[in-house]
């Protein structure tokens, strides 16, 4: 009997990094931390302001929260589930995805929302024993975590 090798690597990975305005914004701490070493020495204050800049921004990118869909199982931040539960997924745009942020949000649902991503896909959960209703996700490439979740099931 042969074992046919899996397929482990990921159908669909996206890391939803801030955007590159919020990065600036959250390096620009770091010659603000400087000011008060300058006392000390500017060299130290200089080392000391880039060192926070950098770590800002580091921690402000690791801190994201990551979509997956790997095998059989819908990663979104820290909740995950398994593909079968999901129905047919949608991936909104424009207005469709601002409508479905706001008024047509679910109450009882999963949401993954991050501000200035545009794209939004909206699963609903067809398990029965989970009062979550559906899932709320936002994306760059909707498309694509669409179709990753429908070939995943």
């Amino acid at each position: 009997m042969q074992n046919t090798p899996t397929d482990a690597r990921p159908r669909y990975r996206e890391r939803l990094a801030p955007s590159l305005r919020l990065l600036v914004t959250v390096a620009l701490a770091g010659p603000m931390v400087s000011l008060i070493f300058v006392p000390v020495g500017s060299t130290v204050a200089l080392i000391v302001g880039a060192a926070v800049s950098a770590l800002l921004v580091a921690g402000c990118i690791a801190a994201t929260p990551v979509i997956s869909v790997d095998g059989s199982t819908l990663r979104a931040g820290r909740a995950h589930i398994d593909v079968r539960f999901l129905g047919e997924p949608v991936a909104l745009t424009g207005d469709d995805a601002r409508q479905a942020r706001g008024p047509g949000l679910p109450a009882r649902g999963w949401h993954l929302i991050r501000g200035g991503i545009d794209g939004l896909v909206v699963v609903p959960n067809t398990d029965q024993g989970d009062p979550v209703q559906a899932w709320t996700i936002s994306s760059r490439t909707p498309d694509r975590l669409a179709a990753a979740i429908r070939a995943a099931r």
